[in-house]
């Protein structure tokens, strides 16, 4: 089954949204100013959340619906 090039590009683009968001504990062990380290760590933030939707929107409704029955409990059991 060929994915179409929207769907690839979702997926990358939620895939590499993924380092922004490990980045960010991180940050308060540089060596840098406080203000700085904020403001990187709210960049970081942004850039992730707009990576992530961004490429969920590119995905559809489809596969976000299918993933956000994962994260209800009255679904674990049947994991």
């Amino acid at each position: 089954m060929k994915k179409s090039l929207k769907f690839k590009l979702g997926l990358i683009l939620v895939i590499v949204s993924v380092p922004f968001f490990l980045f960010i504990p991180i940050v308060p062990f540089l060596k840098l100013e406080g203000g700085i380290k904020i403001t990187f760590s709210m960049v970081l933030l942004i850039i992730g959340e707009i990576l992530f939707w961004s490429g969920g929107l590119l995905l559809g409704k489809e596969l976000f619906t299918k993933y956000k029955s994962y994260f209800n409990p009255k679904n674990w059991k049947k994991l």
